[in-house]
């Protein structure tokens, strides 16, 4: 049996495809440029070449497939209840959708498709840290509008969930909240991340405006700005209670963000000046 990655070489998706290969498991990874993908995902996977918001041009690429993960992104709501269609109908017979934060059309219609279905609501992933890598390579600072605690949830620890549900019995219809072991604020992030690079970070508040703004800059529209924003301003329960659903489903316990940033650390460093 085939299983097919969408978003496969996204913050999630890389991790499912590495952690399906390394179970042994036949992995068929969707890639808009499959030959930029092939040098980011391990050896003995598929390679497709298509998007998950096209999902008409899907029906080679769900050929023969008996499992499937979805990561919901931007622009999927509309695209997203048609792929789970036509993967139903291509005889999918388990799906695992990593939400977008919250239960929309896509998730929805992974729950009422009839199929074996898990649904992965991580809290914050650790991965947004690298957000901060440019300022804290040029200045030692950190900008955030708020200092509250997160139960941040290593992206490998996703992985690991999904291919856990995706090849083993007993996790349909099950909605797992994801976190990790420990709930950090920024300014706990900042110095475990000073010191494994060794350098001191300094935590600057902005305001609420300005973190939208700066957002917006790099594109996204204003309102999903201010959703994101205002979810670091009001964070429900499930977003800064840690739970031990990792290491229920894995066997063994989330990984810590002492271990995220001690294989991204080199990424923090400031460029070395070459000698004239």
């Amino acid at each position: 049996m085939t299983t097919l990655v969408t978003g496969a070489t996204g913050n999630t998706g890389r991790h499912v495809v590495a952690e399906l290969i390394r179970r042994g498991d036949r992995v068929r990874a969707l890639t808009r440029n499959p030959a930029a993908a092939a040098e980011r995902l391990p050896a003995g996977v598929e390679l497709v070449a298509g998007t998950h918001t096209a999902p008409e041009s899907l029906d080679a690429a769900l050929d023969g497939v008996s499992r499937l993960h979805i990561t919901v992104t931007a622009g999927l709501a509309e695209a997203g209840p048609e792929l789970v269609r036509r993967a139903v109908d291509a005889g999918v017979r388990r799906i695992t959708v990593v939400w977008g934060g919250w239960v929309g059309p896509v998730e929805q219609a992974v729950a009422d498709s009839g199929v074996e279905w898990t649904r992965l609501e991580p809290q914050e992933f650790m991965s947004n840290t690298l957000t901060w890598i440019d300022s804290v390579r040029a200045e030692g600072i950190v900008r955030e509008p708020y200092d509250l605690p997160s139960a941040l949830v290593h992206e490998a620890d996703i992985g690991a969930v999904a291919a856990v549900a995706l090849l083993r019995d007993g996790h349909a219809g099950r909605a797992y909240n994801l976190t990790g072991p420990e709930s950090l604020t920024p300014r706990e992030r900042i110095s475990i991340l000073s010191r494994e690079i060794g350098r001191d970070i300094v935590f600057v508040p902005i305001t609420h405006q300005q973190a939208v703004d700066r957002l917006t800059a790099t594109g996204v529209s204003r309102a999903d700005a201010e959703y994101v924003i205002g979810w670091y301003a009001d964070s429900s329960e499930a977003a800064t209670t840690v739970v031990d659903t990792v290491e229920q489903v894995t066997g063994r316990p989330a990984r810590t963000f002492a271990q995220w940033v001690a294989e991204h650390a080199e990424r923090f460093h400031a460029p070395r000046v070459k000698a004239g």
